[in-house]
């Protein structure tokens, strides 16, 4: 009605001035005081106490059998103690990573005591003789992670059987590139005739064999298109032979 004052949209009557809260001087510097403690409180709580303390060390991905839980909480070493918080998560990383088994390690913060670390182990695509008589467990990358008395079941043997052409040629690929030439081939293998390979015989760089299992032959040839070569093997295989020949794999031949 006229000469009755209006409400404002706020709820508050025109011309009456709103209150605002004022901190003077001195309460600032008292709340920032008590902000400061808190955080200092805070940081000494999580960065030096053992509130938070390292007490437990969880791994996970341990299956081969070979790497246990003890030699990879014994490779963290010292970063098993004390506070989680200051745990240099990529130096335990490359700590695990360290161990020869071991192809890659995560490492984080499982609060409020427990450093949890994730293992992928290597795994064996071949097992090279060595001169004792011993068998060396290569991965897929070439890298020589074990060796032991005898070969891994599952995991074909590389055997260097070279004919004279060969040996002759050892200075264009000497011993070390033609197990490397069979490493490739190995670890090129499809599943299924990976479990069947006994052996890996090379008798020259272009004349890679795979001995399988039921007296199977496997003609491969050089390690050149090995992925290619894998996809026409696996085609072959749907009939059965007693040889393959995936040499030419644009030609592949089966016989027996």
């Amino acid at each position: 009605m006229p000469g009755q004052e209006q409400p404002e949209a706020d709820g508050r009557s025109a011309g009456v001035p709103a209150t605002r809260l004022r901190l003077s001087r001195r309460g600032v510097v008292v709340l920032c005081a008590l902000g400061a403690l808190v955080a200092g409180v805070f940081g000494w709580l999580v960065f030096l106490s053992s509130a938070l303390e390292v007490r437990t060390v969880a791994v996970q991905g341990l299956e081969g059998g070979r790497l246990g839980e003890d030699d990879v909480r014994t490779a963290l070493g010292g970063l098993r103690q004390g506070p989680l918080a200051r745990v240099d998560l990529d130096e335990a990383e490359r700590r695990v990573e360290a161990l020869p088994r071991v192809a890659k390690a995560e490492v984080w913060r499982g609060w409020p005591h427990t450093l949890r670390v994730k293992v992928t182990e290597r795994r064996p695509v071949a097992a090279v003789r060595t001169d004792d008589g011993k068998f060396a467990q290569v991965d897929a990358g070439g890298f020589t992670f074990a060796t032991e008395a005898t070969a891994p079941a599952g995991v074909p043997v590389v055997d260097l059987q070279l004919g004279q052409q060969a040996n002759e040629a050892l200075d264009v690929f000497d011993r070390p590139s033609l197990v490397r030439a069979a490493i490739t081939v190995a670890a090129g293998l499809p599943a299924e005739v990976a479990k069947r390979a006994g052996a890996v015989q090379v008798h020259s760089y272009d004349d890679i064999r795979l001995q399988l299992s039921g007296g199977v032959t496997v003609h491969w040839g050089s390690p050149e298109r090995t992925d290619r070569k894998a996809r026409v093997l696996t085609a072959l295989m749907a009939r059965k032979a007693a040889n393959y020949d995936v040499s030419a794999p644009d030609a592949p031949a089966v016989s027996g």
